[in-house]
């Protein structure tokens, strides 16, 4: 709203730092947008030139950008059309200033440069190379050559006075300067040595001087803010008033740092949406860290550094540097680190991990210091409730999207991602954050005396950080805690995820219902005995009681959410970087021992944490407790519960848990998993596979889900084994690698032990029904926790017991021997009951004891699946009382390290094998068409294949007569 209304004469009045400002945005918005815009419709296009595309080339020039394609080109010239006003309004402004400063020709001589400048911009922008090259590249020069006598005049004239400004001149203009040697450098060897990378490169310091050029025309509005030059508008002309010079008094000035009362002004719904969708980046972002980073990890199987990646989050100690500090807790710094922390979602343009990695850090640290900042405010109770529904959100979304956040950057629109919608609401919501009146945007910092329990407050938010993401970032979690297998006995992943949700937000729930003169209960030890006891039937019990155990878990952890950020900000006085760096640092230290736990054989004191997920409980809860005393609710608490305060938001809260609820329940419905079909029953054929999955990421580092189910479909697979698949934990984004598949194919999956079982997980998926299923964790004294599920599968009305197991690693002989003689009792335990071993041997074929082979053979009572394929040595497929008819293995693509195998067999009218099982029996090869066209694997995978995979080794399904 303007300044001033002058009713007399009806003048309008503003200051001319507004102008500047105007410039900046305009300016930064057209090439941004046409960034944004170009690379999401045409960004292949634009990285390709003479020499070289994608992937060599990654990153467009400013030229392709804004000049070759539609509607980038549209939407760039419309607002650097915007921009000509106030450019022109800011060249004259600056001559006013410096004539002002000193009596010379000098500014005069600025002044036509200034214009000649903002002609050659306008030139090369709107004459695009495509339009005319030369006339392009002459213009383009100009305005730099322009820019030597422009800004250097500029620091020559800046009074000495200003000096912040004038520094600030000095480094733009020699970052600018400096940018153009390497700009040079690089287009040439892209231009005359036909080098490909060098246009990326030239490209990258290309903008670096676009934004360089904007950023130093900016710094006039702090002299035209300082000098307090207003412009006045009225009915008939504009003019600026050459000695309209106001004292500085009188122009309206924001303290960054002055408490704002944010209870005496009323939430409209659309902040109130906004905050909660940027809290919903927040969370986004700051979940995204961990799998992007242990990408490289599980590669390597070894700290690989990376890990460091996850000091990023102890961003809040650069709080600790008041310039710092004040920047971020301004209007200005607040929009902006939105903005940044955007980079986390825009990571998913690139294919390179690496890439993606970096920016995602670059997101945290903006995320988690302004994260900081915003918690530490007075009206941090409500942070409290925007942050925990914003939580909730995250798990709803990851319900309706097979258990995957749709703006995570590792997803694309290949892979379920919906990470333009999620930018296009986040930039909406920042439009409507940047809409408010300064004090709903500034946050203010708690004043008072300094803290001596800024520690224990510390420590409490990080713990509670860390329960909840630990626990709680996907509704069925705490399923796969409680899950034993078959005959169902507890909560099915796919049916019963809503209930995690449910429990959510009723605990979030409590602390907005409460009585004011109940309220004190969040705090007293009496409920964190109840949160305590929660977290043992959690960890102690399984089925029902396990689950329901860590439903109160849920109810628990979100009802002191609020209280225990309020607490940590009241804490925070004088010691904000310090206590917030304390908390995401115990959050990183409990993240790596959840991590060791299951980790131990490949990271440095594994052994202390080997299988101690219950020590890990403790640390957690035992940081949290000092949140819990007898003392009276805290003063961030008390102005919640006053009148005026609860009902600025409460009907937004709770239309909001209402809505999630019922979207929870309504996704699960539209969810609900198909019945398994059989396609090949008249021929009682089974088609069973395994498939080592690599933690769900394909060589990309992105969700292989969709993927897996082209090939499984194509497939025809009635019985699945799948390996490396436990990704319930922090560094795999809590996600489920059966949804898709049983979602949209139809299985019965078993999903093997749960993270308190602490092994790499196994999962069973069967067209057949499951009669039941027993969970195995195999003898592993040195290395890896193995694990295995037994199960009885009704096939045609044969019980045949499958086996999906997971051996150690070469590395530890003594567990694969151990392990090996424990599968082979187990399968002959179940003598004379057909069986199918799908499983992760580590041997070579035929290998003498104690290697796993013979084990596993003779004592099992099984047969190699082809005695004659000598060139395996980690999956393998046996069995016994089937009639074997294929063999298959399809090599993986970009999925994953590991090939697919698959054995198809035929089970045997009654349940008996009428041919003698003798070697010479079992192995005969035979043509294709000597089997009826049921037993005949795709055509399609044959030769170079399709999607990257093809028929390898033997280059064909192998065939086997039936005896």
């Amino acid at each position: 709203m303007p300044d001033n209304v002058n009713q007399r004469s009806s003048t309008i009045s503003f200051p001319a730092s507004w102008v500047a400002t105007a410039h900046t945005t305009l300016a930064s918005l057209a090439f941004l947008i046409a960034l944004a815009v170009g690379t999401g419709l045409h960004y292949k296009k634009l990285v390709k030139n003479g020499v070289a595309g994608y992937p060599q080339e990654w990153f467009p020039s400013v030229s392709a950008t804004i000049g070759d394609w539609f509607p980038e080109r549209s939407f760039f010239q419309i607002f650097i059309a915007l921009t000509s006003g106030p450019r022109f309004a800011l060249v004259f402004l600056q001559y006013y200033l410096q004539s002002q400063t000193r009596k010379s020709s000098w500014p005069f001589t600025l002044l036509i440069v200034g214009v000649i400048r903002s002609l050659s911009c306008g030139g090369w922008v709107f004459i695009t190379s495509n339009d005319h090259h030369d006339a392009h590249d002459v213009l383009m020069i100009s305005y730099i050559v322009c820019n030597v006598p422009w800004m250097f005049g500029s620091i020559s004239y800046t009074p000495s006075m200003r000096m912040i400004t004038k520094r600030q001149r000095k480094y733009v203009a020699t970052a600018f300067f400096a940018c153009i040697v390497p700009f040079v450098y690089f287009f040439i060897q892209h231009k005359v040595h036909k080098k490909p990378g060098a246009y990326t490169k030239s490209s990258l310091f290309e903008w670096g001087l676009i934004f360089l050029d904007i950023t130093f025309d900016s710094i006039l509005a702090r002299d035209l803010r300082e000098s307090g030059i207003r412009l006045f508008i009225t009915q008939d002309k504009a003019m600026a008033e050459a000695d309209g010079v106001t004292s500085p008094s009188h122009s309206p000035k924001v303290n960054a740092t002055a408490p704002v009362a944010r209870s005496k002004q009323h939430i409209h719904l659309p902040s109130f949406l906004s905050d909660l969708y940027l809290s919903y980046i927040f969370w986004s972002v700051f979940t995204s860290l961990a799998p992007t980073l242990f990408y490289f990890s599980i590669w390597k199987l070894a700290i690989a550094g990376p890990e460091a990646s996850l000091l990023c989050t102890l961003s809040p100690i650069l709080l600790g540097i008041p310039s710092i500090r004040l920047f971020l807790t301004s209007r200005r710094g607040r929009l902006a680190s939105h903005l940044l922390s955007l980079l986390g979602l825009a990571a998913y343009r690139f294919d390179d991990p690496l890439h993606r990695l970096l920016l995602v850090n670059i997101a945290n640290i903006f995320a988690c210091a302004l994260a900081a900042v915003e918690w530490s405010g007075d009206d941090s109770f409500y942070r409290g409730i925007i942050l925990g529904l914003s939580f909730i959100i995250s798990s709803v979304a990851k319900l309706a999207n097979h258990s995957n956040n749709p703006v995570w950057p590792f997803m694309n629109e290949n892979t379920g991602g919906y990470n333009k919608t999620g930018l296009s609401l986040a930039l909406l919501a920042i439009v409507e954050l940047s809409l408010r009146s300064p004090s709903e945007v500034l946050t203010p910092i708690r004043k008072g005396a300094v803290s001596k329990s800024w520690v224990t407050s510390g420590l409490a938010l990080g713990s509670l950080i860390f329960a909840l993401h630990n626990l709680l970032a996907d509704s069925t979690t705490l399923i796969t805690w409680s899950w034993t297998g078959y005959p169902v006995q507890g909560p099915v992943p796919h049916l019963h995820g809503y209930l995690t949700i449910l429990a959510q937000c009723l605990g979030l729930a409590i602390p907005v219902l409460l009585p004011s003169a109940w309220v004190g209960i969040l705090r007293h030890p009496l409920w964190f005995a109840y949160g305590s006891a929660s977290v043992y039937f959690m960890y102690n019990c399984r089925d029902w009681v396990g689950y329901f155990g860590g439903l109160n878990v849920a109810v628990f952890s979100m009802s002191v959410l609020p209280m225990v950020l309020s607490m940590t900000a009241e804490s925070a006085n004088g010691r904000l970087a310090r206590t917030y760096t304390l908390a995401f640092f115990v959050t990183c230290l409990l993240y790596l021992a959840s991590v060791w736990t299951v980790a131990y054989a490949f990271v440095p004191g594994g052994v202390y944490l080997r299988e101690r997920t219950d020590l890990v409980l403790l640390a957690q809860m035992a940081l949290l407790s000092p949140a819990f005393t007898f003392s009276p609710p805290l003063a961030a608490v008390n102005q919640f519960f006053a009148a005026d305060m609860r009902s600025k938001y409460w009907h937004h809260v709770r239309t909001t848990i209402f809505f999630t609820i019922v979207t929870s329940l309504l996704v699960t419905i539209y969810r609900l998993p198909p019945p398994p079909t059989l396609l090949k029953s008249s021929r009682r054929i089974v088609n069973a596979g395994i498939w080592t999955i690599h933690f769900g990421f394909d060589n990309a580092g992105r969700d292989s889900q969709r993927r897996m189910r082209d090939l499984i479909r194509d497939m025809d697979l009635d019985i699945l084994g799948l390996l490396e698949t436990d990704l319930q934990r922090v560094v795999y984004g809590h996600r489920d690698i059966t949804r898709v598949m049983v979602e949209e194919m139809g299985y019965y999956a078993d999903v093997g032990p749960g993270p308190n079982s602490h092994t790499w997980g196994a999962v069973l998926l069967s067209k057949f029904p499951i009669i039941n299923s027993t969970h195995h964790l195999l003898p592993s004294p040195d290395g890896e926790l193995a694990p295995a599920i037994e199960a009885t599968i009704n096939m045609y009305g044969t019980e045949v017991v499958v086996i999906v197991a997971h051996n150690g690693q070469e590395e530890t002989p003594l567990d694969r021997e151990l392990q090996s003689k424990e599968l082979a009792r187990i399968m002959a335990a179940s003598f004379p009951k057909p069986v199918i071993y799908l499983g992760y041997v580590v041997t070579d074929p035929h290998a003498p004891r104690p290697a796993p082979y013979k084990i596993i053979t003779e004592d099992g009572k099984v047969f190699d699946i082809d005695m004659d394929d000598t060139d395996r040595w980690c999956e393998y497929i046996f069995f016994r009382g089937l009639y074997r008819t294929a063999y298959v293995r399809v090599s993986r693509d970009t999925i994953t390290d590991t090939e697919l195998q698959i054995g198809q067999f035929v089970v045997p009218e009654g349940g008996v094998v009428v041919a003698n099982h003798t070697v010479e029996a079992l192995y005969p090869r035979i043509a294709r068409e000597s089997l009826p066209e049921e037993h005949w694997f795709p055509d399609t995978y044959c030769g170079q294949g399709q999607r990257g995979h093809r028929y390898h080794v033997f280059d064909e399904p192998l065939y086997y007569r039936i005896p």
